[in-house]
């Protein structure tokens, strides 16, 4: 069942896609509650799993799957619109790819890609609930913030700069740094832990030869 709510976010990923790409602008109003709906999918697979016992290694990989495709996508789409700077997509590019590509070494020796940390530091910033629900709700309220901005343009706004920003976008301009800094501050204590292991592995394989 969780991992059938993880799946079902990416057709729905595809769909605000299309929604926000288009120049109608019921197509931008409609993607509000449906980017509120694909964020907070995230927080709703994870109590589901947690609540019929389902938390497992396949489920984990799915989340951080959907959970990446979804950040990248959207920030990607929103700064095609120019309604982000291109600095947010390339942040969270780089830190997805690297956080990723160490904890993929994690997952072919059985740990699960929130369990790579072992520092008590190091939990509370990935894995804890309370730094997923704040990086969820960050993420809601910037991707929601963004698509309203949207919605609220004139028809082939798309094509040229807002002339008048206001404070709705001022403020998902805010939100959307606060979500970036939320992924930084995530990512951090995966580099800082798994690479410095990785490279004493390496060693001592290297020495047993």
């Amino acid at each position: 069942m969780a991992n059938a709510i993880t799946l079902s976010r990416f057709p729905l990923l595809v769909l605000i896609v299309l929604l926000l790409s288009s120049a109608s602008h019921g197509a931008h109003v409609a993607a509000v509650p449906l980017v509120v709906l694909l964020i907070l999918l995230d927080t709703v697979d994870g109590l589901v799993a947690r609540a019929r016992g389902e938390e497992s290694l396949l489920g984990s990989v799915l989340d951080i799957m959907a959970d990446r495709s979804v950040e990248l996508v959207l920030w990607v789409v929103y700064a095609y619109v120019r309604l982000v700077p291109l600095a947010i997509p390339v942040i969270f590019v780089l830190r997805g790819t690297i956080v990723d590509s160490l904890r993929a070494v994690g997952v072919r020796q059985g740990t699960k890609p929130f369990g790579s940390n072992t520092s008590r530091l190091g939990r509370a910033l990935v894995a804890s609930p309370v730094m997923r629900t704040g990086y969820a709700l960050a993420k809601v309220l910037a991707f929601a913030l963004l698509a309203l901005t949207a919605a609220v343009q004139p028809a082939g706004w798309a094509s040229s700069r807002i002339a008048e920003p206001g404070t709705l976008w001022t403020v998902a301009r805010a939100a959307s740094w606060i979500a970036t800094l939320f992924c930084i501050v995530r990512g951090v204590p995966v580099i800082v832990e798994t690479l410095p292991r990785l490279m004493s592995q390496s060693n001592n394989s290297e020495q047993a030869q």
